[in-house]
């Protein structure tokens, strides 16, 4: 269609010549439209969109879109119509808004199999709206590997999990840590096949010791038979050499476990923290004997605060708290060294909520508590540190304590996405998948195969984080680092890709990164791709 035909005026083109333009005379007057203001509910006048007249799409979009919860809480605040009750079931009473967040957690594995009881009570605990119950969900989501592949680096063994659900496991097994029904040493991933039928959604790894939780929130242990005293000690004279249920916890949906020297702890689905063991002395906030086999509430400031993650160092515990006003850490345990960030070096026998991140503006996001220094990435991509800083393992350039966290000036360039403690090591993944790592670099597991100074140490300390060049150029965005947090057992590290391939480097004299050595061979300084595919 040429432009006669359109009814548009033609345009006619002459030569100008070069002098300046005063004015220009429009023949064909140009059509106003007169703005109008799109009201929710509608009018009468032709050509509005009444969203009143179809709550279902409106729904329909909003939970197809996946909106953050702030963003539902936002439109609340802007449209009555989001406000007001939808007459939809299964709450007549919900608004829009509040039945789109209802919808996306019932998407969530987690949320599924609850009853309507124990929904409520969920949303009761979260602070009254199915929108915080969504922000307690997603929290979880963020902050570690559910229902995702998974690679666990823990002290002298590891663990695997593949998407599916699937587990595997090799190094050392002097305790039956291993699962396979032996006491054998494993050099290459093997798959617990006492397993199948069962999937596996999340595991955890202390010295001769392991812990696996299903979909089914039904926790699976094996390796030393006690919940404390893991690296030493009387404790465990039993070995259990294949995945045994723990009967303890049966009644107990459990989301994730963490396993400290002293004691262990696990999350339950609604958010409470249980801890076993290491309660002689109340350092936990309760009376019991190390060798205790029972689960204990973890009471005080967190009696009624939803938790989405827990982080077990040598001695003290870290948990992320999901409030209805932002993100905020706990600690309690010991507190030599200011590693349970208060601003001083004594112990905390009840949960203590940790203040500088409300100093410094930062939402916490993810946890992690190394064996005696403590790290959090923030909603904005900041990391904190602090603890004992020997090696640089706070990343601040130095080897100076700090007894509050302190953000790492070093990335303030970086986005960081998720971070990983051992002991005096510290490792942090961008949003864009690089890799960072400072402080202890005792069998070569921070990835640098040669030092700065280009002597070719690879167990160099690094006192600022540096980029892990050896993972750059694999080529695979790294999504998780699992490194060995432990203070008696030489480091291992594991880096997974997006991908779902593992690569591993650091010690491996027990077989420890599922790579054969060669010759007289103790340990790789740089990535090895690991024969797994765990996606």
């Amino acid at each position: 269609m040429d432009a006669t035909a359109s009814g548009t005026p033609t345009i006619q083109y002459h030569n100008i010549p070069d002098q300046p333009i005063t004015t220009i005379v429009v023949a064909t007057p140009v059509p106003t439209f007169e703005r109008r203001q799109r009201h929710c509910f509608g009018t009468s006048i032709p050509g509005e969109f009444p969203l009143a007249a179809n709550p279902s799409i409106v729904l329909h979009v909003l939970t197809a879109c996946n909106l953050d919860p702030q963003d539902l809480a936002k439109l609340e605040a802007t449209c009555s119509f989001f406000r007001q009750p939808a007459n939809f079931a299964p709450d007549f009473e919900l608004s829009i808004s509040e039945l789109a967040a209802l919808d996306m957690c019932q998407k969530r594995g987690i949320f599924k199999p609850m009853t309507a009881e124990q929904r409520q009570e969920l949303k009761q605990r979260c602070g009254g709206s199915w929108k915080l119950v969504l922000k307690f969900l997603l929290a979880g989501e963020a902050c570690f590997r559910r229902e995702k592949s998974q690679a666990i680096a823990g002290p002298g063994h590891s663990i695997a999990v593949t998407s599916k659900g699937t587990v595997y496991s090799f190094g050392s097994n002097s305790s039956g840590q291993l699962g396979h029904g032996t006491t054998e040493e494993e050099w290459r991933p093997r798959q617990i096949r006492s397993l199948q039928g069962i999937r596996i959604v999340q595991a955890a790894a202390g010295a001769g010791r392991t812990m696996l939780i299903s979909d089914a929130g039904k926790v699976y242990a094996f390796g030393k038979d006690s919940f404390g005293e893991t690296e030493y000690g009387v404790q465990g004279s039993k070995l259990v050499t294949t995945p045994q249920l723990v009967e303890s916890l049966k009644d107990i949906f459990v989301v994730q476990a963490a396993i400290g020297n002293f004691f262990t702890a696990v999350l339950s689905r609604e958010g409470r923290v249980y801890t076993f063991s290491w309660g002689n002395d109340s350092k936990l906030g309760h009376q019991t004997e190390p060798n205790d086999v029972e689960p204990h509430p973890l009471l005080g400031a967190l009696e009624n605060v939803p938790v989405v993650q827990i982080a077990a160092g040598y001695c003290y515990l870290l948990a992320l708290a999901c409030q209805p006003n932002g993100m905020s850490v706990y600690s309690v345990g010991c507190g030599l060294g200011g590693k349970l960030g208060h601003g001083s070096r004594t112990d905390e026998k009840q949960p203590r909520l940790i203040e500088q991140f409300q100093l410094l503006n930062l939402q916490p996001m993810v946890v992690a508590a190394g064996a005696w220094h403590a790290a959090v990435v923030g909603q904005d991509g900041r990391v904190c540190t602090w603890g004992w800083g020997r090696y640089g393992c706070l990343g601040h350039g130095n080897e100076e304590c700090e007894s509050v966290p302190k953000v790492v000036e070093a990335l303030s360039n970086v986005k960081a996405v998720h971070v990983a403690t051992g002991d005096y090591t510290t490792f942090v993944v961008s949003k864009d998948g690089d890799v960072y790592s400072f402080g202890c670099g005792e069998s070569a597991s921070l990835g640098h195969s040669t030092a700065t100074d280009g002597q070719g140490n690879r167990h160099a300390n690094v006192l600022a984080p540096e980029l892990v060049t050896s993972l750059k150029q694999v080529n695979e965005r790294v999504v998780q680092i699992s490194l060995t947090n432990s203070i008696y057992w030489n480091a291992h590290t594991f880096a997974l890709t997006e991908s779902g391939k593992l690569y591993a480097f650091g010690a491996g004299d027990k077989g420890q990164l599922g790579i054969e050595l060669v010759a007289n061979q103790t340990e790789r300084g740089n990535p090895e791709q690991v024969d797994i595919d765990l996606r």
